[in-house]
């Protein structure tokens, strides 16, 4: 296997020998899609990712969610579509696995965006919430590209609606939350039935364990291309770091900084689905316009806060990690972790909401005294140290975090010592 490791220093090292989407030999098709765009440069992960994918290789590359990993493999994909393929029949040249799925409508709409000029292009998007009859009517019609999530797509698969005959790309994005997610098992039988020509690509925010054990089992040869998404630096990123006593405490110190966010638009993450209704509710009671995002919400219900939050019927998302995956809102000015996030990898995903295209953005984080070690651990691996800071009128009373207070000993006073009397002995 060949591994290749790309930091910001490295291409400042060779000068950046790709300064434009013309030198990565794309359709000129594509190449006007993406300037209506106002796409200039490619990204890291797409100049170093787009060539071995244009030479056939099989790769699996590490890349967050905000560093241009979708348009990494929908460029190439759609350069490949410029061939007409050889083999009869209505199934997918392109196959493309998500999570979720926000991130499959993502990444259907942004296909559709780079194929705005290629003929008879027809992206087919088949994901849960969605009702089947319409989703089994695109799929009777001449397709190139199935953009979906795993366990819809089995569905099918069972069926025997869907037919890969014709597959010659297959992508698997953000695997380490597919693996989270238990998709682990479907993602297998699918690729099972799959060309064993195909080409196979995977897109996670780490390689390590699982995710490794998995590309090895469904790859030929990879190519490991490492671009560091987890160390840039978010410097467009304001991030602060306040310290909370209770739950009231919290909820009086969000309220403050939710009046700030009245000209932008916020993403509120909590840990669980129950308390992102709750805190919405609580936020509306308190004049904010609010709506939730999470997982028991149906596909339109899903829908409709997205576009809700894009058109401005509302500016603050009460959201949870699995449904926020793939949001895309460039509006997106605060990113506020009600919640923290259990690991770093999930903190650079929430903050990497805000500060899209170059913007500033402000990301704050509410945490208890006994979470201080788990604030070490994301600093430690985002490589940066967030900010203290307090509200005044709204600072923590604890100074100390209970897991290291001492008991002290406090000798009891002599009059409440028990007395014990000598043991008489008895005269013989």
């Amino acid at each position: 296997m060949r591994v290749m490791e790309y930091t910001q220093s490295t291409v400042k090292s060779n000068k950046r020998k790709i300064m434009s989407f013309e030198q990565l030999a794309l359709h000129h098709k594509i190449l006007k899609a993406l300037e209506e765009l106002g796409y200039e440069t490619p990204t890291l992960v797409q100049e170093k990712v787009i060539p071995k994918v244009l030479k056939g290789h099989d790769i699996r590359a590490s890349a967050q969610t905000g560093t241009g990993k979708t348009a990494a493999f929908l460029l190439p994909a759609l350069e490949r579509l410029m061939t007409p393929s050889t083999k009869p029949g209505k199934g997918p040249r392109i196959l493309i696995l998500a999570p979720t799925r926000e991130l499959a409508m993502q990444i259907t709409s942004q296909a559709e965006k780079y194929g705005k000029y290629l003929n008879r292009l027809k992206v087919v998007c088949l994901m849960g919430g969605v009702p089947y009859p319409m989703q089994i009517r695109n799929l009777k019609q001449p397709y190139e590209i199935l953009v979906a999530t795993p366990g819809r797509l089995q569905d099918f698969i069972d069926r025997g609606t869907v037919k890969f005959s014709r597959l010659e790309m297959l992508v698997i994005d953000e695997a380490d939350r597919m693996l989270d997610m238990g998709f682990a098992e479907p993602v297998e039988k699918i690729v099972s039935i799959t060309p064993e020509t195909r080409q196979t690509l995977l897109f996670s925010a780490t390689l390590k364990g699982s995710v490794v054990q998995l590309s090895d089992r469904l790859m030929n040869k990879p190519m490991e291309i490492h671009a560091h998404a987890k160390k840039e630096k978010h410097e467009n990123i304001f991030q602060k770091l306040h310290f909370v006593d209770n739950l009231p405490h919290k909820n009086r110190l969000l309220d403050h900084v939710l009046k700030d966010v009245s000209e932008g638009h916020a993403i509120v993450f909590t840990s669980t689905k129950r308390h992102a209704d709750q805190l919405v509710g609580e936020l509306k009671e308190k004049g904010h316009r609010a709506a939730a995002l999470h997982g028991d919400m149906n596909q339109r219900q899903r829908t409709r806060a997205i576009n809700g939050l894009r058109k401005g019927a509302f500016n603050i998302l009460v959201a949870t990690d699995v449904a926020a995956r793939g949001i895309d809102v460039p509006s997106i000015t605060h990113v506020i972790n009600f919640d923290l996030p259990q690991n770093g990898e999930d903190y650079v995903h929430r903050i990497g909401r805000t500060g899209r295209a170059g913007a500033n953005g402000t990301a704050l984080s509410f945490a208890a005294k006994r979470e201080t070690s788990l604030v070490k651990q994301i600093e430690k691996y985002t490589g940066q140290t967030i900010a203290i800071t307090t509200v005044e009128g709204l600072e923590p009373r604890t100074t100390e975090a209970p897991s290291t207070k001492k008991k002290r000993f406090h000798p009891r006073p002599y009059s409440q010592k028990k007395f014990r009397p000598k043991p008489k002995f008895s005269r013989r």
